[in-house]
C-alpha cells in the first residue's frame, strides 16, 4: 500500500553494514513531539547527530534546536548521550545534562523542545526484523494519530440475548479499525498507551459506538466499555453526559472491569450518577481476578457479566466448579442483579448456563462481532 510505503521511508538503516557487536540491540528513538513526522527512528549508524543542519543523522525542525545539538553513540554496549554545547540545552528526565550521560530503554530526552522517548530491541531477534518491527510501530503511532484526529474508528458489535438465544436484548461495542496496524482492541490501546491517550480514545469509542448504535434496529441496548483510568475522574461522568445528550431515548449500559473497582463507595456514588442519566451499569469478567462480593452488596450493578474463563467448556467442568458456579449466580439474583455468561461457544455450554439460572449471554454461539450493516440484513 502507498501509505505503508510513505511512512517507511524516513525509518532508515543507514547503508553502512553493522559488525555484530553492534547489531545485538537496536535503539529507537520515539517522538513525542508533534513537529517530527517519523514517530519512531533507528539509531543507526553510530555515531548519531542530532541538530537542526541537513546532514545530521537526526534532523529536527526547530529553531530552538542548535545546528548539531547532540551526538548518540555506543559505549561497550551501552547508549550513550553526548550534548554538543547546544544552545537551549539537553535534557534526560527533565535535568539537564553537562557531560556524557548514559542512557536506558524508556528515559525521556529533549534536545531544547523537542521530546522523545528511547525505545530498544532485544538481540535475540535479527536486526533486519527488528527493524522490519520498528517500522510497523512507527506507522501504528502516526497512523493513531491520524485516527484520534479523523476518529478513523470502525465499532463492532456483538449481539447479547437471553440465555435461550431466542430474544436479542443489546448489543456490545467492540473496538476495531481498518488502519493498519491498529485493527483490533489491543493494537489501538497499546498505540495509545504509548502516547497516554488511553482516557481519550476510551470516550471516542464510546461516542462512535452509540453514534452506530443509534442505526441498529429495534433501538437497541447498546453496551460501552470504560478503561480502568477513567475510573475515579470526573471526566467519566462528564463523557456520558455529552452521550446522553447526542440521544435521550436510546437504551445505554456502561461496563466497568471489575479489577478497575476499587472503592465501593465511589461505586455506588458513580452508579447513582449514571442512573439520574438514565443509564445502567456493568461489572465485566467477575471472575477474572478476585470475586468482588462487597462491592455487589454495597453497589449492586443493573448486569453482571461472569468471566469466559468461568464458562468455557463448563459442560465438562467436575461437579464442584458447577456448584461453585451455581452457588455465585443465586447469589447475584438474590441481589436483585441480572447474570449474563460470557463467551459461550457452543450449545452444551449454553444448556449448562440455562440450568444454572444465568438470563442473559454473549458469546460466538449466540453472534460473533460485526460491523452494525450486518444486524440490518
Amino acid at each position: 500500500m502507498n501509505d505503508i510505503a510513505q511512512y517507511r521511508k524516513p525509518i532508515s538503516t543507514g547503508a553502512r553494514r553493522s559488525s555484530p557487536a553492534e547489531t545485538k540491540t537496536v535503539w529507537v528513538l520515539a517522538s513525542v513531539s508533534k513537529q517530527v513526522s517519523n514517530a519512531l527512528t533507528v539509531i543507526h549508524p553510530v555515531p548519531f547527530s542530532i541538530g537542526r543542519k541537513a546532514g545530521c543523522s537526526l534532523q529536527l525542525p526547530s529553531k530552538t534546536v542548535s545546528s548539531h545539538h547532540a551526538d548518540l553513540t555506543n559505549r561497550d554496549g551501552n547508549l550513550v548521550l553526548i550534548d554538543r554545547q547546544s544552545t537551549n540545552g539537553t535534557y534526560v528526565n527533565g535535568r539537564r545534562i553537562t557531560d556524557m550521560v548514559t542512557l536506558k530503554a524508556d528515559d525521556l530526552v529533549q534536545f531544547a523542545d523537542m521530546a522523545f522517548r528511547v525505545r530498544c530491541g532485544d538481540h535475540a531477534t535479527a536486526s533486519n526484523t527488528l527493524a522490519e518491527d520498528v517500522c510497523d510501530q512507527a506507522l501504528a503511532l502516526v497512523q493513531f494519530d491520524r485516527l484520534m484526529e479523523k476518529r478513523l474508528v470502525t465499532p463492532f458489535f456483538q449481539p447479547i440475548v437471553t440465555i435461550d438465544g431466542a430474544t436479542n436484548l443489546g448489543y456490545e461495542v467492540l473496538a476495531r479499525s481498518r488502519m493498519f496496524g491498529l485493527e483490533t482492541s489491543g493494537a489501538l490501546f497499546g498505540a495509545a498507551s504509548k502516547l497516554n491517550l488511553e482516557t481519550e480514545l476510551s470516550q471516542m469509542l464510546r461516542w462512535e459506538g452509540i453514534r452506530e448504535g443509534m442505526t441498529l434496529p429495534g433501538n437497541s441496548r447498546i453496551y460501552v466499555n470504560t478503561h480502568p483510568l477513567e475510573l475515579g475522574k470526573p471526566g467519566l461522568i462528564d463523557s456520558m453526559a455529552k452521550v446522553r445528550e447526542m440521544t435521550t431515548v436510546l437504551p445505554i449500559t456502561l461496563e466497568i472491569h471489575e479489577s478497575a473497582i476499587t472503592s465501593a463507595k465511589e461505586m455506588f456514588e458513580l452508579r447513582n450518577r449514571l442512573r439520574d442519566l438514565n443509564i445502567q451499569i456493568a461489572y465485566d469478567d467477575f471472575g477474572a481476578g478476585q470475586n468482588r462480593l462487597a462491592e455487589l452488596c454495597n453497589a449492586a450493578p443493573d448486569v453482571l457479566k461472569f468471566d469466559m474463563g468461568l464458562i468455557r467448556d463448563i459442560d465438562k467442568a467436575p461437579p464442584e466448579r458447577i456448584k461453585v458456579l451455581g452457588s455465585l449466580v443465586r447469589i447475584v439474583l438474590d441481589l436483585g442483579v441480572v447474570p449474563l455468561a460470557e463467551g459461550i461457544e457452543n450449545e452444551a455450554e449454553a444448556r449448562v448456563c440455562q440450568e444454572l439460572g444465568f438470563t442473559m449471554a454473549q458469546g460466538y454461539y449466540f453472534g460473533r462481532p460485526a460491523p452494525p450493516n450486518k444486524f440490518m440484513e
